[in-house]
């Protein structure tokens, strides 16, 4: 296809598209922007989750490149990709992100070119290069997994939208704050089996040097963010550079707080740093718990137990720190017995209002590329990959278990819709789990936990896209 050319007076023109990124202003637009504008290149950026697709964006675009960070984000991609087609139909087309080596041959399907993983700013700069200079790619759909090294810069934000129209965060005394998101590390030295992160950097992890995140920080303070939320895979990875990071960011800003995600596995082996944490400013820590099974944590390689989950949230609450677990509640391994041993350990921790409604009706996604693919017998438990899903389907050996999770995904989507209560919402999802697994419901405490703070964004990134998130193009 013709490129268009660029000339001193008219800069090669590339569009950043981001199709969601839970509710974040996104970082993987803002990194590669600065890369490419310090080249001199033409910057547009387009946040599907705050603006529409819009001709004017994308006209005389020269390359167009879409980060698939998540499974959302793919699926919103999917559907906005034929329609930048339509508005872009000279520029050159490709994708980065943890996702996009994983679905390489469905975005070729859709006109993709070129395919960047996790690390992509050198990748994309060199592909805008080319590009300018009049040099069609030699290899269509040409997929880069490399991680080399990347000298990180400060991310360009200005021309994304304001801090203010993205997810806040919720006091429990109804207060509300602009958030900032930034990344301390990329990747992550665990190889959980379910997790998108571990195909890409296979247990690597880089950090970022702290000077670079204190700037991007800096810059969305001054833009008014009084909270951070570090969007690291895990905060802990690197606990000497996390802890240099949130002393410099307390010193700098005192009253702005932050917080992290961390795996039950380092709240254990770390629990000293825990009081600094505190100390410096974090609410709360999410921890991806996924189930209180020690069988399927095993499946799932997740490096901690059954027992270890009470261990870290009175570790947590000590130090006045709030844990927010989350949990994929839906396995093939799944029985109705198990997931109302979660629900009961929620209630008998305290932890009702901590979690959000929806984690209690996650169902697991098996992408091309999971690491589950690895573990003996699994595969027989699975359907075809299908497209359209962009996994492999599986189905409960217990229907009645499969019937609860659709059930417990259709009522939270409706009882958030009418404003409801994180209780109201769980005694209702309480008496469902009760009568699949054939027990009589025994009445919630009076106490059930408090509310703590959180997020206004309801999704997460294995959800699947909403309609008002498809109308953005």
């Amino acid at each position: 296809m013709p490129q268009p050319q660029a000339t001193p007076d008219h800069p090669f023109k590339v569009v950043l598209v981001s199709p969601y990124e839970l509710g974040r202003q996104p970082f993987a637009l803002a990194e590669p922007a600065a890369w490419l504008r310090g080249e001199g290149f033409l910057v547009a950026c387009v946040d599907l989750s705050q603006q529409r697709l819009a001709p004017e964006r994308l006209a005389g675009a020269g390359l167009v490149a879409v980060h698939l960070g998540m499974h959302t984000a793919t699926r919103i991609a999917a559907e906005a990709l034929p329609r930048i087609r339509e508005m872009a139909p000279d520029a050159y087309l490709c994708a980065y992100g943890l996702y996009a080596p994983m679905n390489d041959a469905f975005m070729a399907e859709l006109g993709v070119g070129r395919i960047f993983g996790a690390e992509p700013e050198p990748g994309l700069l060199n592909l805008a290069r080319e590009l300018a200079d009049g040099r069609m790619p030699a290899e269509e759909h040409n997929v880069d997994t490399g991680l080399a090294k990347v000298d990180f810069i400060i991310p360009d934000r200005s021309d994304l939208p304001a801090l203010s129209s993205y997810a806040h965060l919720r006091m429990p005394d109804g207060d509300t704050r602009v958030v900032g998101f930034a990344e301390g590390t990329r990747g992550c030295k665990h190889l959980c089996r379910h997790c998108p992160v571990v195909p890409v950097y296979q247990g690597r992890f880089r950090a970022v040097p702290v000077d670079v995140v204190m700037a991007d920080i800096d810059q969305q303070v001054a833009a008014g963010a009084r909270h951070i939320s570090f969007g690291d895979p895990d905060f802990l990875n690197g606990p000497t550079h996390a802890m240099r990071l949130v002393r410099q960011l307390h010193e700098a800003h005192p009253s702005v707080t932050y917080d992290a995600t961390i795996k039950v596995e380092h709240l254990l082996r770390h629990a000293e740093l825990l009081p600094e944490l505190a100390d410096t400013g974090c609410l709360f820590i999410t921890s991806a718990v996924e189930s209180v099974d020690d069988r399927i944590l095993d499946y799932l390689a997740k490096g901690h137990t059954r027992d270890d989950f009470p261990r870290a949230v009175q570790l947590v609450r000590e130090a006045g720190i709030d844990l927010a677990p989350t949990f994929v509640a839906f396995t093939p391994w799944t029985t109705a017995e198990g997931y109302l041993d979660l629900l009961t350990h929620l209630v008998d921790l305290e932890l009702v209002e901590a979690v959000p409604p929806v984690q209690l009706s996650i169902r697991l996604l098996v992408p091309e590329g999971s690491y589950l693919l690895k573990l003996e017998g699994f595969r027989s438990l699975l359907g075809e990959f299908d497209p359209k899903l962009l996994g492999y389907p599986w189905a409960n050996p217990d229907p009645h278990v499969d019937d609860l999770q659709h059930a417990v995904q259709a009522w939270v989507g409706q009882a958030e819709g009418e404003g409801r209560s994180r209780r109201e919402i769980f005694e209702r999802i309480w008496r469902m789990a009760h009568e699949v697994a054939g027990r009589e419901p025994r009445p919630l405490p009076e106490r059930i936990g408090e509310p703590i703070p959180s997020m206004s964004e309801p999704w997460y990134c294995c959800a699947e896209p909403t309609e008002q998130q498809l109308q953005s193009f």
